[in-house]
């Protein structure tokens, strides 16, 4: 199996404009940015989606959503912010490695697309 894109990235194969990493996530911006701020944090450990996810999984799962709080602060986004996590084609996911998008720095409508 290939590595996916964010492997890629997290092995310093491809560029990116990293905002923060340890030894389990790692966050970076967005190259096509939908919001004034948006950055991807992602598991280093391949889970290809939310839906395959198990039971296994739960802690590094915590440590993403705790992480991507911790990032969100570090960015500044104390006004608020929105976490997304697509699942499948029909969700908008495009590549197979779980991540969660933070997007802020604009009052986010609702309902989402």
């Amino acid at each position: 199996m290939s590595e996916t894109l964010f492997q890629k990235i997290a092995a310093r194969q491809i560029p990116a404009a990293i905002v923060y990493e340890d030894d389990q996530v790692l966050a970076f911006r967005d190259i096509h940015p939908q919001a004034p701020v948006h950055v991807l944090i992602v598991p280093k450990r391949v889970i290809p989606r939310i839906a395959e996810a198990g039971p296994q999984d739960q802690a590094l799962l915590g440590q993403l959503l705790l992480k991507a709080a911790e990032v969100a602060q570090i960015l500044g986004l104390a006004n608020g912010y929105r976490l997304v996590i697509n699942n499948g084609p029909d969700g908008g996911e495009t590549v197979p490695h779980l991540h969660c998008h933070i997007l802020g720095g604009r009052h986010m409508a609702w309902p989402p697309g």
